[in-house]
């Protein structure tokens, strides 16, 4: 049965263009929900409302979740409440940015 361990695995191969961390470490995933028919829905945010990746990124990461085995459909909802800031990034990519 498909859950949110698969997603987020599939997230982390995502990577912000401009910053060598991946999307789910970098915290801008604010919520995953799966459903037991497969059905995915994914709450993410940008590190700025002007970010050059806005028109595609979040495209992008709902073809990564389609990919997933037993995925039937993903939706991906770009929210900017609340405001993303590096309290969200995991210790891993602080560590990785040298903010630790």
């Amino acid at each position: 049965m498909l859950n949110q361990t698969q997603i987020i695995e599939a997230l982390r191969t995502v990577y912000d263009p401009e910053i060598p961390v991946n999307i789910y470490d970098l915290g801008l995933i604010y919520r995953i929900e799966v459903d037991e028919s497969g059905v995915v829905e994914v709450d993410m945010t940008l590190t700025a409302p002007a970010c050059p990746v806005a028109g595609t990124l979040p495209h992008e990461v709902g073809r990564v979740i389609d990919g997933v085995p037993g995925v039937k459909d993903a939706t991906v909802r770009l929210v900017w409440d609340p405001p993303w800031s590096q309290e969200r990034m995991s210790e891993e990519a602080l560590l990785q940015l040298g903010m630790l």
